[in-house]
This record gives structure tokens, sequence and C-alpha cells, in this order.
């Protein structure tokens, strides 16, 4: 008679792994198991991460800015706030990274510095909490949340922004999206330049491009919906 031998089991003195290794292999099992996202290699104390140019691209900007981007396009598909770096990633489709230089210079924002960064392949975003607990201000969170999470059991590409007018599954289409951003990191960078201004004295105040009034391009206004309606897309 063949005896199976049991199966190993941790010592009684070996030490539980800290909670928060548990916290982030639960995290990993939801993201990999349940939405079939792949996650980066955790090394020491870091946060997990989410791979960036498989399933999706991202775009990031300052949390202030996608807070009033949010307010602009009522569709975004998943949308994440990183608390700790005060950034917003918008998920976007896949290979959309490499489209925004040139979807800059159509907007006519090329020559204009703006904080939006661009993931693609071989980037990562912090993995944000799988689910948000209820009720939660985000400004009061202190890790990365999902502002508008991902739907699981459901495929992520048809929901993500995408090159065409009118992205699938309700989500905008990506020049939508890239007009609003610029549009507000535009704003809020031209705002900020005048508190500082303000905060000078007259004689030392600099001259330059932040003297000139707000202003937009053509192609952005027209894409934001900030045209006249017979202008507009």
């Amino acid at each position: 008679m063949t005896v199976a031998p049991p199966h190993p089991c941790r010592p009684l003195d070996e030490p539980r792994p800290p909670r928060d290794h548990r916290l982030r292999r639960r995290r990993r099992q939801w993201y990999e198991c349940v939405l079939g996202w792949p996650t980066a290699p955790v090394t020491g104390e870091g946060p997990l991460e989410l791979l960036t140019g498989v399933r999706f691209d991202a775009l990031g900007m300052p949390a202030a800015v996608g807070f009033s981007v949010l307010g602009r396009l009522p569709a975004t598909g998943p949308v994440a706030l990183d608390v700790p770096a005060r950034k917003m990633w918008f998920l976007t489709a896949a290979g959309s990274a490499d489209e925004l230089p040139e979807l800059l210079a159509w907007l006519e924002w090329g020559d204009i510095a703006l904080d939006l960064e661009p993931l693609g392949q071989g980037g990562r975003i912090v993995a944000p909490v799988p689910v948000s607990p209820p009720g939660i201000r985000w400004r009061e969170a202190v890790e990365a949340v999902w502002v508008r999470p991902p739907d699981p059991g459901r495929e992520v590409e048809p929901t993500l922004p995408a090159t065409g007018l009118g992205g699938d599954g309700g989500a905008p289409d990506l020049v939508r999206l890239v007009s609003a951003a610029a549009t507000e990191c535009h704003r809020a960078r031209l705002l900020r330049a005048g508190v500082a201004r303000r905060d000078q004295p007259p004689g030392d105040r600099p001259r330059g491009p932040e003297d000139q009034a707000l202003a937009f391009s053509y192609a952005s206004r027209m894409s934001a919906g900030t045209r006249p309606r017979s202008l507009t897309l």
C-alpha cells in the first residue's frame, strides 16, 4: 500500500508574510485572474504595478487637471488616481501613446509644453486598490485608487479611447480626450503663471508668453466643443 506524503506546510515558527505583502498578492490575483491584466515583477517594498502597452496604454496628467477633464468628459474608460504622486491616469487603447506627438501637433499644441505623460510598451503605473471603499473622497485617499473603475468580466479594449470619431463602449474618441487634457493643462499653466506674477512687485514681473491671454488652438477648440456648434466635429 502506497501512502501519499502530506503536503508541505508552513513551520509553526515561520513568520507570516507582512500584511502589505498579503494585500499586494491579493491585488495581483485580482488583476491577473479577474481582469486578465499583466502585472510587473515586484522588487523589495515597491507597490504592485500594471504593465502598459499590452492591454492598454495610459495618459498621465496632474491630478487637478485630471479632475477638470473628468468634468468635461462624462465617459472616458477606466481612470486611476495615484494619490501619492498626485497624478491621474486615463487608460487608452494600446498603441495610442505613440500617436500622441502627432495628435498634439494636429491639434496645434505641438509647440506648447504640456504636463502630459503617455505610457505605452514597457511602461507601468501603480495598481490602484481593486475596489474603492464606498463613499471615498478621492482627495482624502492615501494610495492609488480607481476614480472610474474597470468592469470585471468585461473586456477593457472596447471601453478605451482610440483614434477615430466616436469611441466604442461609450468611451470618447482619443482626439477629444487629448484635446480636453491639453486645454486643461494649458489653462492650469497660465493660471499658475498669473498667480506667480501677482505675488511679484510690478517692476519685477517677467514678460513672456504667459502675458498673453488664454488662447486655444483652432483644432483643439473644435474637437473640445468650444467652437460654435456649426464648426464643431
